[in-house]
């Protein structure tokens, strides 16, 4: 015990000697987004605030997995998006106009973690005050001094921000841990102790969009209220819902509280800034995206039917590893006969997948950007009949929905042009009996945005010049369904990722095989993976 304490004291004055240097040249590997990319978001962000308004980011919180162990922090994408930064218990504030902030004017500051040497010891370098101003390029405090920022908010006409986390864990030994630089924020902004921001959020949209779409707006809100009891007691919103004419409609829509405190305007403004991709992210989404169509077709050339299912997704992620992809973008889907039409399956746990098709659905995350690609194929490597009818049907469907990729095309045209395939197709194969029925086998939309993350932000209006969206009909028809059961357990997804420009629409994950010709051919092909095999465990 005392040498292993002697030890310890010696490893400690090392860390300390090292981490009393300012680290000014951190790590930047050339396909890292450059600081001039965060600053030029950030100016565009400060472009759509409003007048007299200050912007608040907070970074993500840390997420514990069990006991004393946490998960691998991830940052938040808005966060990472204006900054680059990627460590936690950090703020940034971004003002429309410059205020004295330590003495100097500026537009924006970064608060963050300083240096500490007990704590990069147990858990990693920090890059500290210094580090991360010159990372950034933004005028950087210790989080520290955040509590000592003043904000006037007789001045401010408008106070934005993200809807605070409420399950942040409150370190007492920490003045400066992320719950309390949110709660130094609430006191600070004087936010309300009963302020709602998903509500707040809701009543800016039904404001902003009520009078213009009402039968929409209301649509929508009546389907909030079945699952929701309060907002079923919400006055204001039950008053909007009563209004019959333009005229007590508009007084309806007059009523709703309207405050300094603005969730909403800086959701929309992120989702507008995040739509549309620079050259630098579509550079960043290529490669997590080639990085996914590999691992498809390594798993392809590997699969047999003894593997299980924990086995083909290891090889994927293997496979990311292998090409410098650090995580994955999602829980990796990998879902062989029935689990294949369980949408969201991520046990993998069937210990063979036999001759049964095995839905993957998974996305490599590189550099912070994320892919997202599906490939269905049969374990045996040959489609049956029946197999191969739902497969060709989704792929037709697939088809139509690349057509509807066109700048200014609603972001919903892909999915009823989809829709329309996959209906008619059921109609055909005797598996429904009208076209209404299409929801019960195809009950998911075909698109997403894609980006920072999975299912990354955006207006989900027309289609903008280099917008990156999925494209993924499917199919899923569990046991006990009504229809033949030769039909049953078959669940078929494609999905691809697609890149939207005003030259038209580019596949980049197409480099995956796609067709039902392909896969067998590529399934036939060797895998590395054939030689290795590790001995018996007693």
């Amino acid at each position: 015990m005392a040498a292993f304490r002697l030890c310890l004291l010696l490893v400690w004055a090392t860390v300390a000697a090292a981490t009393a240097q300012v680290r000014t040249k951190p790590d930047k590997p050339s396909d890292t987004l450059d600081k001039t990319f965060h600053q030029q978001r950030r100016e565009q962000l400060r472009k759509q605030l409003p007048p007299r308004s200050v912007a608040v980011f907070f970074a993500s919180p840390v997420r514990n997995r069990a006991n004393d162990v946490d998960y691998y922090y991830h940052p938040d994408p808005d966060f990472y998006y204006l900054t680059g930064y990627k460590e936690p218990n950090s703020v940034l504030v971004l003002f429309s106009e410059p205020q004295n902030i330590g003495g100097k004017q500026a537009y924006e500051v970064l608060f963050v973690q300083p240096r500490d040497p007990q704590e990069e010891l147990w858990n990693g370098e920090r890059l500290g005050v210094e580090g991360a101003a010159t990372a950034t390029g933004i005028a950087t405090q210790p989080n520290t001094a955040f509590a000592a920022l003043k904000l006037d908010t007789a001045a401010l006409q408008h106070i934005l921000f993200k809807e605070l986390p409420s399950d942040v864990r409150d370190n007492a030994n920490d003045e400066a841990d992320l719950y309390s630089l949110i709660e130094q924020f609430k006191q600070k902004a004087k936010v309300p102790a009963d302020f709602n921001a998903e509500r707040n959020m809701l009543y800016s949209a039904v404001r902003e969009q009520g009078a213009a779409q009402p039968e929409a707006v209301k649509r929508y809100l009546r389907q909030l209220m079945q699952s929701n009891s309060s907002l079923r007691q919400d006055n204001y919103l039950n008053n909007y819902l009563k209004a019959n004419d333009a005229s007590s409609q508009a007084k309806a829509l007059a009523a709703f509280p309207k405050g300094k405190f603005d969730p909403y305007s800086l959701k929309r403004a992120m989702e507008d800034l995040r739509e549309v991709k620079t050259e630098e992210e579509l550079q960043l989404l290529r490669k997590a995206i080639a990085i996914s169509a590999m691992g498809q077709i390594e798993v392809m050339k590997a699969m047999h039917p003894k593997m299980s299912e924990m086995e083909l997704q290891g090889i994927h992620e293997f496979v990311h590893k292998k090409y410098g992809a650090q995580h994955v973008g999602y829980p990796s889907i990998v879902g062989a006969g029935k689990n294949a039409c369980v949408l969201h399956y991520i046990d993998s746990k069937k210990p063979t997948v036999g001759d049964d098709l095995v839905l993957m659905d998974v996305g490599a995350e590189f550099k912070g950007y994320t892919a997202d690609v599906t490939r269905t194929m049969p374990a045996n490597g040959k489609f049956t009949k029946e197999q191969k009818e739902i497969y060709e049907l989704v792929y037709k469907a697939q088809e139509a929905a690349f057509a509807a990729c066109k700048v200014g095309n609603d972001f919903m045209a892909p999915h009823q042009a989809a829709e329309e395939v996959i209906a008619n197709g059921l109609l055909k194969l005797g598996i429904i009996k009208d076209k209404s029925e299409v929801q019960r086998y195809f009950p998911h939309g075909t698109s997403h945005y894609l980006g920072l993350d999975v299912h990354d932000p955006g207006s989900y209006g027309a289609f903008k010049h280099n917008t990156v969206i999925t494209v993924e009909p499917g199919i899923y028809i569990p046991e006990g369904s009504p229809c033949d059961k030769k039909w049953w357990n078959i669940g078929v997804r494609i999905e691809d990722d697609i890149l939207i420009t005003d030259k038209g629409w580019e596949n980049l994950s197409k480099m995956a095989p796609r067709t039902v010709a392909d896969i067998e051919k590529t399934m036939a092909q060797p895998s590395a993976l054939d030689s290795f095999v590790l001995p018996k465990l007693d």
